[in-house]
């Protein structure tokens, strides 16, 4: 007699095998740098980046393909989840202050840099992993200052965007005077603004 799997085991070796796959296609990326550190020459890191290119396509059809649409789909929503709980709602004051100080500091440093570069060489640090760490900086600085930070960045693109701040408690709406523009100063001869 024919044994039955249930279908929730016999989902998960499927999802955990699409999940090791998943992670092994953007691992792949790594062999770059590693070969750049290993001094391969540029015609082989041109090879090996378009072959991981191809290949990390490839192995997410295949993740998909193993793990079916459902599986594919909760994968999605588990690293969904994660992000958000990773860019959490409310900040505290001394995650703010470390946030904008990992966002500032790499973009500092990458307008300053030609400029030191041209008065004082010696003091520019050599090779292309300074740079990389500050380009990580600034992207893990956006995970540190929170969902709010993307609103008010985005914010920026509105023109219609207005601040209220929130740590204000709503005070009722007094009528504020109305300040005086150059139309409306009147002259010696009793007219408006001619």
């Amino acid at each position: 007699m024919e044994k039955v799997v249930p279908i929730e085991t016999a989902g998960a070796w499927r999802f955990r095998l699409g999940v090791a796959i998943f992670i092994l296609a953007f691992a792949l990326w790594l062999l770059v740098p590693l070969a750049v550190l290993m001094q391969v020459g540029a015609g082989g890191i041109a090879a090996l980046t378009s072959t991981v290119f191809i290949g990390n396509k490839v192995l997410l059809v295949l993740v998909i393909a193993i793990m079916g649409k459902p599986g594919f789909q909760e994968l999605k929503r588990r690293i969904l989840v994660h992000a958000s709980s990773m860019l959490g709602a409310e900040v505290s004051p001394w995650r703010h202050r470390i946030g904008l100080v990992m966002f500032v500091v790499p973009l500092i440093s990458a307008l300053v840099e030609p400029y030191v570069d041209a008065i004082a060489p010696d003091l520019t640090p050599d090779g292309w992993i300074p740079q990389v760490l500050g380009d990580l900086v600034l992207i893990a600085s956006f995970f540190v200052l929170g969902r709010n930070f993307w609103e008010k960045a985005a914010a920026l693109f509105v023109r219609t965007a207005r601040v209220i701040d929130t740590s204000v408690e709503d005070e009722p709406d007094t009528p504020q005077p109305a300040r005086p523009t150059l139309f409306d100063v009147k002259s010696s001869s009793g007219t408006r603004g001619h």
